[in-house]
């Protein structure tokens, strides 16, 4: 009897149903989130002829948390379903839209029982591999959390403090920049920044760790601070100042944050081996490649193919065909971190000979950029998933030679 289980999960408990291989419900638990309830999931595991050598596979649907975790020390096959496929499974039994945890941990289990060549385990990464995850991921978020706070003051100094945004629109030069978080705490307000000198500025910009051109940083300043220019009643000018000093100390807050992780991702990156790989492509340097790795692991099964590496990542397009009709589009349901360290990975690859001539071509045959860039992407993502399979570094003229011919 071949018994499969699943877990209907929640903050405080979760529902265990265990079925055989006709589908019949071979027993049912409620477990806590806790020692205790590990320790009763195992003991049910055993009553059900679970052991090292033949393990129960368990279908879940979430591939994080403690739970998770524990299920994958023990060396099982965990499968995290898709919350969208088991609404669909759960459809193909009932359309009255009835729902319950036990329900729910019954569709699971029939799921993996009947589906489970058609869902993927969780990969058997190294623990090197997911604290890099971990640590990859953490940066990525505090880099859009980052953006987001600078997206914020940029909305808010327009409505008072326009010659603030024009005093950092340099090349280089943002509102996340130690020159705007330096300045502008002192200067939060149109009136406060015309009363600062070219010493003070000076002094400011110093101390923040600039030491390049500081005379012209500190005129350009002071001549924009000091040009006349709209403004709003003193009081509101005064609570809009307020407002910008209070979003400066979380955008500082953000920045420290993105640059301590950046460096513990680096450091945590260099340990594994696969790093010299992956560093050996154009446009992939510590952060970008850690961001890569994170996502795609370091466990050699886990796809089958580079074809299911590019699906994963999006990089491949996705045909509907029905009659007559053919449409190939790009592919929304992906991996998004991933996919977003594509697009600046092969964005940075177009310095490299090869993928700038794979680029140029794609724009030659009538596509946009975004979409070259896709595609530069997912060839880069091929030449990627063969170097780590085979322990090869990369070679730009077995890579791209029919390319860099043409463009000859």
């Amino acid at each position: 009897m071949k018994v499969t289980c699943r877990i209907d999960w929640s903050e405080k408990h979760h529902d265990v149903a265990l079925v055989d291989a006709d589908g019949t419900l071979v027993a049912r638990r409620r477990i806590t989130d806790d020692v205790a309830g590990w320790k009763a999931l195992l003991e049910l595991f055993s009553e059900h002829g679970d052991s090292p050598d033949k393990q129960i596979p368990v279908a879940i649907e979430t591939g994080r948390g403690l739970l998770v975790a524990c299920l994958r020390a023990t060396g099982r096959a965990v499968y995290a379903i898709n919350p969208l496929s088991v609404a669909r499974h759960r459809e193909r039994h009932s359309v009255a839209r009835a729902k319950s945890d036990h329900a729910d941990a019954m569709t699971l289990a029939n799921i993996l029982r009947v589906d489970a060549a058609h869902h993927r385990s969780l990969p058997a990464d190294s623990e090197l591999v997911q604290a890099i995850a971990v640590l990859a991921r953490a940066q990525q978020d505090a880099v859009w959390n980052r953006q987001q706070l600078a997206n914020q003051l940029r909305s808010l100094l327009r409505e008072y403090f326009p010659a603030a945004l024009k005093a950092f629109q340099v090349k280089g030069i943002g509102l996340t920049s130690r020159e705007a978080r330096a300045v502008l705490p002192a200067a939060p307000t149109p009136t406060q920044a015309a009363t600062l000198t070219k010493a003070r500025l000076r002094t400011v910009l110093r101390r923040c760790g600039r030491q390049r051109n500081l005379d012209a940083w500190a005129e350009r300043l002071h001549t924009l601070f000091g040009e006349q220019s709209l403004r709003q009643l003193p009081m509101v000018e005064a609570a809009f100042g307020t407002q910008a000093k209070a979003l400066l100390l979380q955008l500082e807050a953000a920045c420290q944050a993105a640059d301590d992780l950046a460096e513990a991702v680096g450091e945590a990156f260099h340990q594994h081996p696969d790093a010299a790989v992956i560093t050996g492509f154009p446009g992939l340097a510590d952060l970008t490649g850690a961001r890569v790795l994170a996502e795609i692991g370091d466990d050699r099964d886990r796809f089958a193919d580079a074809r299911a590496l590019k699906a994963y990542a999006g990089a491949a397009p996705i045909t509907r065909a029905s009659g007559k009709s053919t449409v190939v589009r790009h592919r929304k349901v992906k991996n998004q971190r991933l996919a977003a360290a594509g697009h600046v990975w092969a964005f940075a690859s177009l310095k490299a000979a090869g993928p700038r001539a794979h680029y140029d071509h794609r724009r030659q045959a009538g596509d946009r950029h975004s979409s070259a860039l896709r595609n530069t992407f997912n060839r880069m993502l091929g030449c990627l998933h063969h170097c780590l399979q085979t322990g090869r570094h990369y070679d730009e003229s077995a890579a791209f030679g029919a390319r860099l011919t043409a463009a000859a």
